[in-house]
């Protein structure tokens, strides 16, 4: 039995490859597939107000569920009545297991049967998570969508730990389904397998048998060779099941939202068009602009011709906003991020306008020959 409130509405499947549009319907609103979701680590995504977001087109907001249960606590969040009422944020949300920070944290030391044990980044103390604490974590911050409790194995690893960590996963799959009581959040299960396609099969076959509300894919972008990457995302969609909603985690390249799209795959995060946007790095349909250098001094075009986001649609120039990021002014962070997340969700939205017209092949090669490389940013 899903959960209340939550499913998947397909609307159409591009007649050359895999990608489809549809519709993710959840109890903070519906959002249209496929969708690129900014993180908000710490239940805000940096620098922006949620109007802001919303504006860019965001759907679905992430947040990180050890980061926020290190602060303030999941049980204040419950407390103050959920993580979209502490936050003040009337659309969907998601919360990650914080699996791959435990596991980076752990330096794969920590990790047995039980759970994980590792230390805190903020004081050294010594953290326990399990699958079971980690479902009550996630229901007490009570975002729409949780993920599992998973193990993410490093790059690269042998078959044999590979094989170990993928079992562990599974079996903590399980326990997470039995934990995860609350009926109004949909709960996702993680794929993993690393770089070995028997292993992302069968990772996939067996999660797919699970009653899960929807699927995701992790273990990438953890440092493989992106024809790897292109690999691990294959050989795990392949298995899960049409009707469900899949979730590519953590990509914020252009190149792997497009691969991921023409797989089927609906869902993607990344901190990427943030983390740029703080550094003074704009993404543009051409490629990377980085607008401390000196050639915007006196450059009065807005960041791209066309963008309909707010730094650009209000011609606010690449002078001006070389000038704040110089300055370290935190109104030139907010137009560069602003400006980076819009950026994905126009490709994106791009993307769903194709395949609603049997075109998703087309649009993708013409936007990575604009970009200019084979990866993007």
């Amino acid at each position: 039995m899903g959960a209340q409130g939550f499913g998947l509405e397909i609307l159409h499947k591009d007649a050359h490859c895999q990608a489809r549009t549809g519709i993710l319907h959840t109890n903070h609103g519906d959002v249209k597939l496929p969708m690129f979701m900014p993180v908000g680590t710490l239940m805000t995504v940096k620098y922006l107000s949620p109007e802001e977001v919303k504006a860019c087109g965001s759907g679905v907001i992430l947040a990180n569920t050890y980061h926020v249960s290190l602060r303030p606590g999941a049980d204040l969040v419950e407390k103050m009545g959920g993580v979209q009422k502490f936050m003040h944020y009337d659309g969907p949300m998601l919360t990650d297991s914080g699996g791959f920070q435990v596991w980076s944290l752990a330096k794969n030391k920590g990790i047995t049967e039980e759970g994980i044990t590792f230390k805190s980044h903020l004081d050294g103390s010594t953290l326990h998570f399990t699958p079971e604490s980690v479902m009550d974590l996630e229901q007490k911050i009570g975002a729409d969508i949780a993920m599992c409790f998973d193990e993410c194995a490093p790059y690269p690893v042998t078959h044999e730990y590979m094989e170990q960590s993928m079992e562990r996963t599974l079996r903590w799959a399980k326990r997470c389904l039995k934990a995860h009581t609350r009926q109004d959040q949909a709960l996702f299960g993680i794929v993993q397998g690393g770089a070995f396609e028997d292993l992302r099969n069968r990772c996939a076959q067996e999660l797919a048998s699970l009653p899960f509300d929807g699927y995701s894919i992790g273990g990438t972008s953890i440092g493989e060779p992106r024809e790897v990457e292109y690999q691990m995302v294959s050989y795990a969609v392949k298995y899960l099941p049409w009707e469900k909603p899949r979730y590519l985690m953590g990509v914020g390249s252009i190149d792997m939202i497009l691969d991921g799209i023409m797989k089927g795959v609906d869902m993607f995060d990344c901190v990427l068009p943030t983390r740029l946007g703080r550094h003074g790095a704009l993404m543009t349909s051409h490629g990377r602009l980085n607008i401390k250098s000196a050639r915007y001094i006196e450059d009065t075009r807005p960041i791209e011709e066309g963008c309909d986001c707010y730094a650009c649609k209000n011609n606010f120039s690449r002078a001006y906003i070389h000038h704040l990021i110089k300055c370290d002014e935190g109104f030139g962070l907010r137009l560069c991020s602003i400006h980076n997340i819009r950026f994905l969700i126009r490709i994106v939205e791009g993307a769903r306008k194709a395949i609603e017209e049997d075109r998703f092949l087309d649009y993708k090669n013409q936007v990575m020959k604009d970009f200019g490389n084979e990866r993007g940013f």
